[in-house]
């Protein structure tokens, strides 16, 4: 999944800012028809910020080479599997300034995109901290007219700063109500720099994907193992199918006894 720049600054001019006044979408669609639309067709904040003077803005943050994007943004540390109202589930969000200006009002903008389209918005429950403070915030979602659950970390704290050539490391946990269904999620995150009303996208994480598992899930948890040994072996293939049928078809192994035990009753 690659996240488009209209889409990414449409959605940062229009929810980064104080989110006292921001009201998560509902499910039927907070954002305008066509992801590539630069402005939403119709507000998502009741209050916008006022851009500085000209003489006091500062730049953006300058990229390395090119197109390239200035921070290096790389998820780590996320389980596989997510389990309906279970505890929240902690991974990391790093950020690298790649180059020589520091990099501030920096807000991540995490996508979610689910494979059967089933993922309502209040069914996740995500919060990061910030480093700086200590402090803990939580991240409210919208829906994107593709399906797309769009958090971003603002809720009215003014970004993170990442000094030249630094590494910021953001922790994050996420998890789903107990009335989440079971699906599989692919996660990414696109870096925002904010400036008054405006932002750019400064970078953008590799994919992570994890499902949403029911509590004894048995033929999940079949499909995972033959994962990690490997569909390619026999040996374990052959393992699992007989731990099946003990578990599924003992009833069926014993039955025929039980009834041949009754006739010679």
């Amino acid at each position: 999944m690659r996240l488009r720049t209209a889409l990414v600054t449409a959605v940062a001019a229009a929810t980064i800012a104080p989110l006292a006044g921001v009201a998560a979408a509902d499910d039927g669609g907070g954002l305008p028809s066509g992801r590539h639309n630069v402005a939403p067709l119709k507000p998502v904040v009741t209050a916008m910020p006022v851009d500085p003077p000209l003489n006091v803005k500062l730049p953006f943050c300058a990229g390395r080479t090119g197109s390239a994007f200035p921070l290096d943004t790389k998820i780590h540390g996320g389980p596989a599997e997510y389990h309906p109202g279970g505890a929240s589930q902690s991974w990391s969000l790093d950020l690298t300034n790649t180059s020589h200006e520091d990099c501030d009002s920096i807000h991540p903008v995490l996508v979610l995109v689910d494979r059967d389209r089933t993922l309502k918005n209040d069914r996740i429950r995500m919060e990061f901290d910030d480093p700086a403070t200590g402090r803990k915030h939580s991240v409210a979602f919208l829906k994107t007219d593709e399906d797309e659950h769009i958090g971003v970390f603002d809720d009215g704290f003014p970004g993170f700063v990442i000094g030249a050539g630094k590494t910021l490391t953001v922790p994050v946990r996420l998890g789903f109500t107990d009335d989440a269904v079971p699906d599989r999620i692919t996660a990414n995150a696109a870096i925002v720099q904010r400036r008054g009303t405006n932002g750019q996208w400064v970078g953008e994480s590799a994919d992570y994907r994890f499902d949403i598992v029911a509590e004894g899930d048995l033929l999940h948890q079949i499909d995972t193992e033959l994962a990690e040994t490997g569909r390619g072996s026999a040996l374990a293939r052959l393992g699992l199918v007989s731990a099946v049928l003990l578990l599924a078809g003992g009833a069926l192994v014993t039955a025929p006894r039980r009834f041949r035990i009754r006739r010679r009753g």
